[in-house]
């Protein structure tokens, strides 16, 4: 059960901000009443310096490491060793993590980029915005039983609402969520070709061919199978389909 809505247990004060928001909170400037604005080459600064963990953000932080664990794992259920290759399957996962990310990151674009650009809001604003996008979708794909694990090894007490969980406890808590939704799906791609594989050992061993690999016979038709269901057509699917349809 996904944790859209965290634990309402108790009436524990909000955490003031998350990690991300702190430091641009820090990075801006922007303190309470009157306090002057970063310059515009300090915030240019500041941009160049978010543009060096966007590798971590994409890989904690998006949908990406579920797309990329199960397509890894539905080569080696084929079988087919490096083919395709890594680099084939990180650029598929690339692009589907895109398609996935793609409302998000309008979202982000028209509430934070375009308002900043235009000198509309702060930097600090546009970090908020921005973040609680990112933020929303992690929320709503991080199991309950995973977030009440880093809250309490965080000494935290139950939060009422998604919004007030920090990104320090949520990260954690949303990489291992989706760590184990890609190791169930990758458990239900193994199963159909794991019977194949039974089968035509015990067909080789009832026929006496014990010199014959069973992978020799297995293979095509593995191979067939999957060609005939269309199969990569299926995986994106239903990869996409289970993070919401990339809404």
């Amino acid at each position: 059960m996904l944790a859209a809505a965290i634990f309402a247990g108790g009436s524990a004060a909000a955490e003031p901000s998350g990690a991300l928001q702190l430091a641009g909170r820090a990075l801006a400037g922007a303190a309470q009443g009157n306090a002057p604005p970063m310059g515009l080459p300090l915030q240019l600064l500041v941009l160049m310096g978010l543009l060096a963990v966007l590798p971590g953000m994409l890989l904690l932080m998006t949908a990406f490491t579920r797309i990329v664990i199960v397509l890894a794992l539905l080569r080696q259920a084929l079988g087919l060793g490096q083919t395709p290759p890594n680099q084939v399957i990180v650029g598929l996962a690339l692009f589907l993590t895109l398609f996935v990310m793609a409302p998000q990151a309008e979202r982000i674009d028209e509430g934070a980029l375009k308002p900043y650009a235009a000198g509309q809001i702060p930097l600090e604003t546009a970090l908020d915005r921005g973040s609680a996008e990112l933020r929303g979708f992690m929320v709503r794909q991080t199991r309950a039983r995973d977030l009440r694990l880093f809250l309490d090894l965080a000494r935290r007490p139950p939060l009422a609402r998604g919004e007030e969980v920090p990104f320090a406890i949520l990260a954690p808590a949303f990489v291992t969520s989706e760590l184990k939704t890609a190791f169930e799906i990758g458990y239900l791609i193994f199963l159909p070709f794991l019977v194949i594989d039974l089968v035509v050992a015990s067909v080789l061993m009832a026929l006496g061919m014990m010199m014959l690999s069973p992978t020799t016979i297995s293979l095509p038709i593995k191979l067939a199978l999957f060609v005939m269901v269309d199969g990569w057509v299926l995986a994106c699917g239903s990869l996409v389909s289970c993070f919401g349809g990339g809404s």
